[in-house]
């Protein structure tokens, strides 16, 4: 062999070498659970220059359920308007991608233009230097969702700060009929005429909203997390009651507790996100009215809004107190535990654990009566019991008056007598026993 065909030879193989290299790093960025379902949400990595190249695991920084049609949106919905919802990452990543949602669309969601960056401060609509990335959806600029379905991004390169507020905006030149929303959304974000979904100075954002349109996830690819808790609640979950722009909801306190823990050097606690999949009004077992149904029960939106979450790990159930105050013939304890149950034998088909919280009490709110409050303590005696979740967090002891126990703490109560107070949200999140949400549940084959 000459000296000039053993150079091509070895030039050859050491190409080679960085090649398989290459794809042997590319694949160390895992994603532990499938993404949420959708056209482009197969699971697949995506490619060209919006892929990621850290390592790390993709995780849930944020999330809000698809609640319900936004009212007053039948007809043009939010057509010739640029949306920039803002929204708080409860960790850091490297990468993100988004999942966009046209459930209660009557006609294709046409989105032509969408972006992220980081929020210059916090209640801004400015975006911080540098921070201004377009978003492709399968490569493409535009992507249309389908009425009833949904759509995840493709993986954009940002430095996603852990407590950063993120813009994501999104513009479509026509109306899909109803918007689908999350009301009470305890945030600030803001609306432009125009397409103005790369503005970066936030000047034409003059109109504020405090719901979360079409938008109803935030996944980062993180090297300080493993995984995601995802709560399911109602009203006392979502935080309505909670200061705006604080990010004082108690899925928000948790998620701080778990960093701090984790930063101490506990090896008891697990290195997780939080994201928190609250509905104001929602009930274990009824459905609001329409087709989708506004406010989906737990046992509806179970599926989407918990076991489709990205990186699911531990799922925490805050549900039932509607069940006893919103219904017109209020459920039992037998249905409202068989309800919860249900909830538990699903997760744990995934080998997910459950912790499962107590209800609080509500003596003097305007649907309290005795009747009411003997089906919540029966429910509560049946989740203390253990014979409901796998671990339980006992809100109502924590937060209950110890003078008078059907009624909040006075410091604890929004004044309603049955949300919390932002001091009663830091409770409920103070009481958490963080131990609890180390461990799994094997699945049922």
């Amino acid at each position: 062999m000459t000296r000039r065909h053993g150079c091509a030879l070895l030039t050859a193989v050491l190409a080679l070498i960085v090649v398989v290299s290459a794809v042997l790093h590319a694949g160390t960025a895992s994603d532990t659970r499938r993404r949420p379902a959708g056209p482009f949400a197969g699971g697949r990595t995506p490619t060209g220059s919006a892929a990621p190249v850290s390592t790390g695991t993709w995780v849930g920084a944020w999330a809000a359920a698809p609640a319900a049609a936004e009212p007053g949106t039948e007809l043009h919905g939010m057509a010739g308007r640029s949306v920039r919802n803002v929204v708080h990452a409860s960790v850091a990543g490297t990468s993100a991608r988004i999942t966009l949602s046209n459930l209660y669309g009557r006609s294709p969601l046409h989105i032509t233009h969408a972006s992220i960056a980081i929020a210059a401060r916090e209640g801004s609509a400015a975006a911080a230097a540098g921070t201004m990335r377009r978003l492709t959806f399968s490569g493409a600029a535009s992507v249309r969702v389908p009425p009833g379905g949904q759509v995840t991004s493709d993986a954009v390169r940002i430095a996603v700060p852990r407590g950063a507020d993120v813009l994501v905006t999104t513009y479509s030149p026509a109306s899909s009929g109803p918007v689908t929303h999350h009301p009470r959304a305890r945030q600030i974000s803001y609306v432009a005429a125009g397409d103005r979904t790369e503005d970066t100075t936030g000047a034409p954002y003059t109109e504020r909203t405090t719901v979360w349109r079409h938008l109803t996830a935030l996944d980062v690819l993180s090297t300080e997390a493993e995984g995601t808790v995802v709560v399911l609640g109602d009203s006392l979950t979502d935080g309505i009651t909670s200061t705006v722009n604080a990010n004082r909801r108690w899925t928000d306190v948790l998620a701080r507790r778990i960093r701090a823990a984790v930063e101490r050097g506990r090896d008891d606690v697990p290195r997780y996100s939080v994201v928190n999949e609250g509905i104001s009004g929602n009930r274990v077992l009824t459905s609001g009215l329409g087709r989708p149904a506004d406010n989906p029960s737990g046992m509806v939106r179970f599926e989407r809004d918990v076991l489709e979450r990205t990186g699911v790990e531990v799922v925490v159930i805050a549900l039932g107190i509607n069940d006893i105050l919103r219904s017109p013939r209020p459920a039992g304890p037998d249905e409202i535990t068989a309800g919860l149950r249900a909830l538990v034998e699903r997760a744990h088909a995934r080998g997910l654990k459950v912790v499962g919280a107590t209800l609080m009490p509500f003596e003097g709110h305007r649907r309290y009566t005795p009747e009411r409050e003997a089906v919540r303590q029966q429910v509560n005696a049946e989740i203390r019991s253990g014979r409901v979740f796998d671990a339980v967090v006992d809100f109502d002891r924590a937060l209950r008056d110890p003078y008078a126990p059907r009624r909040l703490r006075p410091v604890y109560d929004s004044g309603d007598h049955l949300h919390p107070s932002d001091q009663g949200y830091r409770r409920m999140a103070e009481v958490f026993d963080l131990r609890e949400l180390k461990g799994a549940v094997p699945a049922t084959l």
